[in-house]
């Protein structure tokens, strides 16, 4: 018997859906540029991928979304998004930590992969995995400079990917250091975590899930005019 479950990606600038049977994506639209377009396309790309799939959404088993962290009003708006489903077809959460899914964009023997995400300023939120993708350092909201992450690359290959990247570049020098550039976080990859969690009734209590911020929402005051 198929588990049919729609991943949910919008934690960055890519508004990513799509559809997996049995943890392998079947289908997968995206917007993957450096604008947000969550509000105006991600529930036409949910529409679109249960289409052209020949779904319809009461046969899906499971609604999975990237729980963060990343940015604030993406994480909104995919968690809304996500929890509107599950309310109105009668179906499991599922949450897959951003990272963890960016992580398994690479594909190394060895080493290790440090997944990040661009914050504010020279601060990235990172964690750490092994090539195995078991991850070996929490999640952290890290300031960057030269001794970023040295620890692992006195000893490994690191791979680093995500839109942190650019920033982590122009700081850390040095020959175990991998730039995997222009990477952002897929529901692609939201697949097979999504699945295994099915397997496991890792569910959530969609009333109540919240996405993992990291850090406080800090809104800007506007500045004045006078």
């Amino acid at each position: 018997m198929s588990t049919l479950i729609l991943n949910i990606e919008t934690a960055t600038t890519n508004c990513s859906v799509s559809l997996s049977r049995n943890g392998e994506t079947i289908v997968l639209k995206e917007d993957y540029n450096n604008n947000y377009s969550h509000a105006e396309k991600l529930h036409l790309f949910i529409d679109k991928v249960l289409k052209e799939a020949n779904i319809n959404s009461k046969q899906l088993d499971a609604i999975a979304i990237s729980k963060g962290p990343g940015s604030y009003t993406g994480l909104r708006i995919g968690v809304s998004a996500a929890k509107g489903l599950c309310f109105a077809l009668d179906k499991p959460l599922i949450s897959v930590p951003t990272l963890q899914a960016l992580a398994h964009q690479v594909k190394t023997g060895d080493g290790v992969i440090v997944a990040m995400l661009d914050a504010r300023r020279m601060e990235v939120y990172a964690a750490t995995f092994a090539a195995n993708y078991i991850q070996i350092r929490e999640t952290q909201a890290q300031i960057l400079d030269n001794n970023a992450f040295a620890e692992y690359l006195e000893t490994h290959k690191v791979s680093f990917i995500g839109n942190g990247v650019e920033k982590t570049k122009a700081l850390v020098n040095h020959p175990n250091a991998i730039f995997i550039e222009d990477k952002l976080p897929s529901s692609n990859e939201m697949s097979l975590l999504a699945y295994n969690k099915y397997k496991k009734n890792d569910f959530e209590d969609v009333a109540y899930f919240e996405p993992y911020y990291l850090k406080d929402f800090v809104a800007l005051k506007p500045k004045s005019s006078s």
